[in-house]
């Protein structure tokens, strides 16, 4: 996987993100969901190196990144902070605008980033979410049931941290069930097996959550009235639960003013299903 790439460990202003580039032309970052790592891109980075220069990393708290602490409030896997990292990254290698596509919680960073950073993010594309604080604050059976994670991770340490360790495997493979067979090859599940393997890992992947569960939307509620300037692509899997709760495009609609959006043919993992589409999607949205 990502053999034509470099890896690196950047240092940003509040952890050490590891992250690979290589290919050429405009700059874009990609960032992963969960239970994932930078590794969910090994089949669209290649196809999108040809046309862009793409950065891909681990998250903070995910992968091979540091783990810095929570804190009390969680602050230290806010959104903001986890996008700062990012901003950072770009700014260590170079690049002072940039294109970001998100996808899951790589999404939920993506679009702070855009707000915080707008001079930097010049296009947005986010795949198979709609934002934070619409999810919570109209929170229904059907999404509980379909997301019944986001109610698990955020309970207080350690219940889902030691749940978790004591069942990794298991864990990963009712996470990755419902891809379509052999789209999570075995090279990369073996890869976010080893990650989840750490129970620092685990911490600080609930502590993402339990973010979105306060912090965040306090600061997401500070934003209501701005919206994202930039372009924005939604993607969402035509076979995933957000197909069927939501107007996926719409909700964005509310948050941002210049949306575009459309199903692909996948589940929730589409970008690991399907990466030729996904590659071309981004392509023509990042090279108008």
């Amino acid at each position: 996987m990502f053999e034509r790439f470099t890896t690196a460990e950047i240092q940003t202003s509040g952890a050490t993100v590891v992250a690979v580039h290589g290919g050429s032309g405009p700059p874009i970052l990609l960032l992963h969901g969960y239970p994932q790592t930078h590794v969910m891109w090994h089949k669209v980075a290649p196809l999108l190196a040809n046309d862009f220069t793409v950065v891909a990393t681990d998250l903070r708290g995910y992968g091979d990144t540091s783990k810095p602490p929570g804190g009390p409030d969680h602050s230290g896997y806010s959104k903001r902070a986890m996008a700062q990292d990012q901003v950072d990254v770009m700014s260590r290698l170079g690049f002072e605008t940039f294109f970001v596509a998100g996808h899951d919680r790589g999404g939920r960073v993506a679009h702070r980033m855009a707000l915080d950073h707008p001079d930097r993010v010049t296009r947005l594309a986010l795949l198979d979410i709609v934002p934070t604080h619409r999810l919570y604050t109209d929170s229904t059976r059907e999404f509980a049931t379909a997301y019944y994670h986001w109610y698990f991770l955020i309970q207080p340490a350690p219940l889902p941290e030691t749940l978790i360790a004591r069942s990794v495997e298991f864990w990963l493979e009712q996470k990755f069930g419902k891809a379509a067979p052999g789209a999570i090859t075995g090279e990369a599940f073996a890869e976010y097996l080893r990650c989840y393997r750490n129970p620092a890992t685990i911490h600080a992947s609930c502590e993402d959550y339990r973010a979105g569960a306060s912090i965040d939307l306090v600061h997401d509620e500070a934003d209501m009235e701005r919206k994202i300037a930039c372009p924005l692509l939604a993607l969402w899997g035509d076979r995933a639960p957000m197909q069927r709760l939501y107007d996926v495009a719409a909700t964005w609609r509310e948050r941002a003013t210049n949306v575009t959006g459309k199903a692909l043919p996948g589940t929730h993992y589409f970008a690991e299903e399907i990466p030729d589409v996904v590659a071309n999607e981004l392509r023509e949205f990042f090279k108008r």
